[in-house]
């Protein structure tokens, strides 16, 4: 799975705020959004947000 729909499940499903999470994951409540839009995350980033979903693959 990519890691925006894997981001999106885990909103969905914690009912947590989109700019609340970036801001909480990594001081960026734009990160959501600008996943949508198309920007590659790097790995450093990727595991900084999968591990703040504890793990999710």
């Amino acid at each position: 799975m990519t890691l925006l729909r894997d981001i999106e499940r885990y909103l969905d499903r914690t009912g947590v705020a989109e700019t609340t999470f970036g801001r909480r994951v990594v001081n960026d409540p734009r990160l959501v959004g600008d996943l949508r839009r198309g920007r590659e995350p790097g790995p450093q980033l990727v595991r900084r947000v999968r591990a703040a979903m504890g793990g999710i693959a």
